[in-house]
């Protein structure tokens, strides 16, 4: 944990209750003006006073991409022009000069969509939390900046820790299968023998992509899998679109897969009002599934996190674990 943690807002502690509630009259939205721009000057003068030029983005998301009809409020959640296309820059473990990260601050003071922690491993890391709360935090007092960020109008308050900081996940759930060579020969052959047969990639939080596996196309797959991916194997579709349909529940959330002729997966998440629509999207496909999303009946046949290219599995997110992973294979049971 860092040892110098401020609290940097427009909101006067002096306008605060007893509770440390603001009463004040600032809004708790961006101005998009020289509040805005203050924030980001504070950040580039902590910054400079510990001497950091890149910030490495860590535990990116974004709002759920799975819902039927649902869009963006913010077309690109705020990060076009900042990374290539389909957001591919954006993730975990991505390093960024220093000016990027100041405008990935400026998307999440906006509240544009995207959100994540900005982090120099034991050394700087900042992160904005609801209305406005801007979190600085390094390893030097950052005096100077302190002074120009006082100059600026703005607040800054020393704490010992950020509410948002990373909390690492409890002991027994911290255990977790990498994505190595050994899972991807496991994949193999569960695909081989049929018990296998989609990939779920969770790319940011809030985000997936399906893929259709054969043994044919498992390696193209892991090619293009994001860095630090999470991912979940699921048995294959059924062509039997009758049989799946007649699946759905009455009422409740559910997730619909289907795919079509160009071999694609699409996938959304639907409820009772919204079971007409997938129902008419699964009833065009050739192959299709459905998977419940509740915590507890979500149980894909086996789970792992992609480590870096090294070898080591840096990405701080979790599965939920399954039991083939605490066997740590997908082979075929015995007997």
């Amino acid at each position: 944990m860092l040892t110098y943690v401020y609290r940097v807002t427009k909101y006067d502690p002096a306008e605060r209750d007893e509770h440390g509630h603001y009463t004040g009259p600032e809004d708790t939205v961006s101005d998009r003006g020289e509040v805005e721009a203050a924030c980001l000057q504070a950040v580039a003068a902590c910054a400079a006073d510990t001497g950091i030029d890149h910030l490495v983005v860590r535990e990116p998301q974004v709002p759920c991409l799975a819902y039927l009809g649902v869009e963006p409020l913010v077309e690109g959640f705020g990060l076009d022009g900042l990374f290539p296309s389909d957001m591919a820059g954006f993730h975990d473990g991505a390093q960024v000069p220093l000016d990027i990260a100041l405008e990935l601050v400026r998307v999440m003071l906006r509240g544009s969509g995207a959100w994540c922690r900005l982090e120099a491993e034991d050394t700087f890391a900042v992160h904005v939390g609801w209305d406005q709360y801007l979190y600085i935090s390094s390893s030097r007092p950052c005096e100077e900046a302190l002074a120009r960020t006082r100059e600026l109008g703005l607040f800054p308050e020393h704490l010992d820790a950020s509410p948002y900081a990373f909390e690492a996940e409890e002991e027994e759930r911290d255990i977790q299968r990498p994505g190595d060579d050994d899972f991807w020969a496991d994949l193999h052959r569960a695909v081989a023998t049929g018990r296998a047969g989609i990939l779920e990639e969770t790319y940011l939080e809030g985000a997936s992509r399906w893929h259709h596996l054969t043994s044919d196309t498992i390696d193209a797959v892991r090619v293009g899998l994001a860095p630090r991916a999470r991912l979940a194997v699921w048995p294959p579709l059924s062509t039997d679109i009758d049989a799946v349909l007649r699946t759905l529940p009455a009422d409740g959330l559910v997730e619909g897969l289907w795919q079509h002729d160009d071999g694609l997966i699409h996938s959304a998440v639907a409820d009772e009002e919204e079971f007409p629509e997938l129902t008419a999207r699964i009833s065009s496909a050739r192959a299709a599934a459905l998977l419940p999303v509740y915590a507890g009946e979500r149980v894909p046949l086996c789970t792992a996190v992609m480590p870096d290219d090294d070898g080591v599995l840096r990405a701080r997110w979790r599965t939920e674990p399954t039991t083939n992973d605490q066997d740590l294979t997908l082979r075929q049971p015995k007997g």
